[in-house]
């Protein structure tokens, strides 16, 4: 049996290695070089595992661990993403008084009258497919962009810092108020650790800057404030978080169950007029027109890490000699019917007065509609990783580490997918899910005994 020095001493070790790894993940590292990817991805997972199971009660160690992780990131450009160049494109022109929901970088590049700092080289930046739409971040997503751009002066260095900065204050709330929420749910606040020291995490939110982290600090601050029964504080928090990114919209239904008929239509209210505020001063006749179909882009045109939308297309046009441009389309319209109707079905079925019931309720539904989805960027699994932690399934942490392997496609210039290595990626999620569902005795006894299997 290991000494707690000795652990102790392990787990230095462990740190230092990773910020190591971390460094070349920061600095050294192109998104191209799979085989160097993934060892020096799966060495942080293993490290993080063993971390997380040595240094089980210091809080402390493991707070300053995961701070450090991110700090290597702090003055590093992004390599695995080029999102950042349209972040701080969309904060100049809001700087400069113009709304990124009514021009696309296409058209505003062509002016000789454009004024914003750094444009060309934003523009060259971002590439062609972000050029060429209307900006889809939400406005508390421009507010962030806009102060970064006012922060840094012009410099695309200061607008990454400070909006690495949001990023690390975000996973710093998440870990705060999900302990807390996790004892209300009568679990242990450890497990918030799996989001603090997760490499998924680290590299996607705060390496690569994307702003899942601060939707879910807001998500997870109402959720925690819902299950104290502050619901009405809870209302502009959770409109906070569907205000940076539109994914906590599908969960909006449950709630009429969990808060009841009066106390939820306030609640819907309240986040209601709390968007509409955000809204107004980017609202013109053009806007809902851009951004419904710049939204829309993501059901019909888009591909990427899909599971059951691969098996569909593969069978369309073998079989059916389907076109997969427009087999993407018709597929696409029919996902969020679907969604809805699980949604509903969730609503009116489920127990959701219990707020345990009411996560598992979550989980169900946005896992679905990953599973159903055409388009699964990694860092959509970090919502799933939260809902996880917070009920009895762990497939999200299994599906943190696969889906590393979806970075094949930036290996080749085409972006073409490796069908072998997603089938793998989601044969081992969907079997280790398969394992949890019938691991969980609550479910199959309910299940039992709703159909009379006892």
């Amino acid at each position: 049996m290991l000494t707690f020095w000795k652990v102790h001493k392990i787990s230095i070790l462990l740190v230092l290695g990773s910020l190591m790894f971390y460094k070349v993940f920061a600095y050294d590292l192109q998104r191209d070089d799979f085989t160097k990817l993934i060892t020096l991805f799966a060495a942080l997972f293993f490290f993080c595992f063993q971390l997380i199971k040595f240094e089980k009660w210091n809080f402390k160690f493991l707070l300053v661990t995961g701070l450090l992780f991110r700090l290597v990131f702090l003055i590093a450009e992004p390599n695995l993403s080029q999102d950042f160049y349209r972040f701080i494109w969309d904060g100049e022109l809001i700087k400069n008084g113009i709304n990124p929901y009514l021009y696309t970088p296409n058209t505003l590049i062509e002016k000789s009258d454009l004024t914003i700092a750094n444009a060309q080289q934003l523009y060259d930046g971002m590439g062609s497919l972000s050029a060429r739409h209307y900006s889809n971040y939400p406005p508390l997503n421009q507010i962030i962009f806009t102060i970064s751009s006012f922060l840094s002066g012009g410099s695309i260095l200061g607008s990454l810092i400070v909006m690495r900065i949001t990023t690390i204050l975000a996973d710093i709330g998440i870990l705060y108020f999900g302990r807390k929420l996790l004892q209300n749910l009568g679990r242990s606040n450890h497990l918030a650790f799996w989001f603090f020291l997760n490499p998924l995490v680290i590299i996607e939110l705060t390496g690569n800057l994307h702003f899942e982290g601060v939707m879910l600090f807001f998500f997870v601050w109402a959720i925690y404030l819902i299950s104290t029964n502050k619901w009405k504080q809870a209302a502009p928090i959770y409109a906070f978080s569907i205000l940076l990114k539109l994914v906590p919209i599908l969960f909006l239904p449950l709630f009429l169950k969990h808060l009841g008929l009066k106390k939820s239509t306030l609640f819907y209210s309240l986040i209601g007029i709390t968007c509409i505020a955000f809204l107004l001063p980017f609202y013109s006749s053009e806007f809902i027109a851009n951004y419904s179909k710049t939204v829309g882009l993501w059901f019909s045109n888009f591909e990427f890490n899909a599971s059951v939308y691969n098996l569909v297309k593969k069978i369309g046009v073998l079989y059916f000699e389907a076109k997969p441009w427009e087999l993407v389309k018709s597929y696409g319209s029919l996902i969020p019917k679907v969604i809805i109707t699980l949604a509903l079905l969730l609503t009116f079925f489920r127990k959701n007065q219990n707020i345990k019931t009411l996560m598992n309720s979550m989980l169900i539904l946005l896992s679905s509609y990953y599973f159903l989805s055409s388009t699964v960027h990694p860092w959509y699994i970090i919502f799933l990783l939260i809902l996880g932690i917070l009920t009895n399934y762990r497939f999200p942490i299994v599906w943190c580490l696969l889906v590393i392997l979806s970075y094949y496609a930036y290996t080749n210039p085409g972006f073409k997918e490796n069908l072998w290595l997603l089938t793998i990626e989601y044969c081992l999620v969907l079997g280790y899910l398969g394992f949890e569902v019938f691991k969980n005795r609550n479910i199959m006894s309910s299940f039992r005994k709703k159909f009379n299997l006892n």
